[in-house]
């Protein structure tokens, strides 16, 4: 048996720290480490001596892991309450609940769950990522995420005392520009969706002319839809037959192009109150029954075959980004809840910066003058004359006569 006192010093507050080993008949060895109620090193080893006695006499106490088994849920008892009590009350969107339900049920079920929550350790956690290395990285960080809030959670409820592992994310690789299609080929998509079927050619339309998400497709209604004004208001998206709110969590107003316009004054109908209808009996579309209708519109237009919308809302920004349009705007009409979003799309396509190369080849470049050919009189042949306004200014028109 053996006391021993340490003096520790921690966030400016002080004491003395006791470790006491006991011995018993039978042989076992129970350990404690205490912060001694008192003050002083001699007095905090006196309190340990009658620790150590009170120890050996009274006999070992009850273990701390016992009290765990009753008290700390497994992985698989806490995560019915955690998707309930954390995820619903929060008002997390329906996808997002399925989502983590799947990953919970199909990634960390088979590995946690008859684990108790404090017993996930760091060792347990590089296991997961190394038996989910097949995964991409985004969806392996998505399962990290929610193993994080699910210990969040149950520190905040007092179901354990602090995090049993460090939940490192994995480092993301670089965000790739956002593919889009190039105006000739999304011209070509547009003819080919109008050859096929009207309400192939308004999805294909409601994607690259109003940079509508898929879910907002499937779910807008007539009502949405004010041709007088012109104008097209996203307020609800659909996935997997839960309607929820957009993206970015509010409504939104999109102006329409003429010819969107045309293709919903031609598409009003009596089938129901959504925009997109079915004539096979079914009641609406499906992100199935789009994902067919895109893959035809693709193979008539010569493009690769498939079946995904979303390259259509990046043809949107894209071609916007491509007119001049700022970054503010782009925001605003695609509904996106952050700028950095936005941004991403604040590049050129392959042709655009081929014309911008062209710029060079035309000897756009020579217009620009410095202070001392100003002062020598030069002037490029390419600059306009002093009282240009702009290129206009310099062209002959009809009837002009030439000096």
């Amino acid at each position: 048996m053996s006391v021993r006192v340490r003096h520790y010093r921690k966030r400016g507050k002080d004491g003395w720290e006791v470790d006491i080993r006991v011995r018993y008949p039978s042989g076992e060895e129970y350990r404690e480490r205490v912060k001694a109620p008192v003050s002083g090193k001699a007095a905090a080893l006196r309190w340990g001596q009658d620790r150590e006695a009170f120890l050996f006499t009274s006999g070992k106490p009850p273990e701390k892991r016992q009290v765990h088994e009753r008290e700390v849920p497994t992985f698989q008892a806490f995560a019915p309450r955690y998707i309930d009590e954390y995820a619903r009350a929060n008002r997390q969107k329906p996808s997002t609940i399925i989502q983590k339900e799947r990953m919970i049920a199909f990634y960390l079920m088979p590995r946690f769950g008859k684990l108790r929550l404090d017993e996930v350790s760091d060792a347990e956690v590089s296991r997961l990522k190394a038996d989910l290395s097949d995964l991409n990285v985004k969806t392996v960080n998505n399962v990290l995420i929610v193993i994080r809030t699910m210990f969040k959670a149950a520190v905040e409820w007092g179901v354990i005392g602090k995090w049993p592992a460090t939940v490192k994310l994995l480092k993301a690789p670089r965000i790739e520009e956002p593919k889009f299609y190039e105006p000739y080929e999304y011209e070509r998509l547009v003819a080919a969706a109008e050859a096929i079927d009207p309400r192939i050619h308004l999805l294909v339309l409601l994607g690259g002319d109003a940079g509508l998400r898929l879910g907002e497709i499937i779910a807008l209604e007539q009502t949405d839809v004010d041709l007088r004004r012109g104008l097209l208001t996203v307020r609800q998206s659909e996935w997997e037959g839960f309607l929820t709110a957009p993206k970015s969590g509010r409504s939104r107003k999109v102006v329409l192009t003429e010819r969107l316009k045309k293709a919903l004054a031609a598409n009003r109908h009596l089938r129901g109150a959504r925009v997109l209808w079915r004539d096979d009996g079914f009641p609406k579309v499906t992100q199935v029954l789009i994902a067919k209708w895109m893959r035809r519109a693709q193979r008539r237009a010569g493009l690769r075959e498939t079946g995904a919308v979303h390259i259509l809302r990046h043809t949107f920004c894209s071609r916007l980004a491509m007119a001049g349009a700022s970054t503010k705007a782009i925001q605003e009409l695609a509904g996106h809840q952050e700028i950095t979003t936005t941004q991403r799309y604040m590049h050129l396509s392959p042709s655009a910066k081929s014309a911008a190369i062209a710029l060079l080849d035309a000897g756009a470049d020579l217009a620009a003058v410095g202070p001392e050919d100003e002062k020598a009189g030069l002037r490029s042949a390419a600059q306009p004359a002093a009282g240009a306004q702009n290129l206009g200014d310099m062209l002959e028109t009809p009837g002009s006569k030439t000096p």
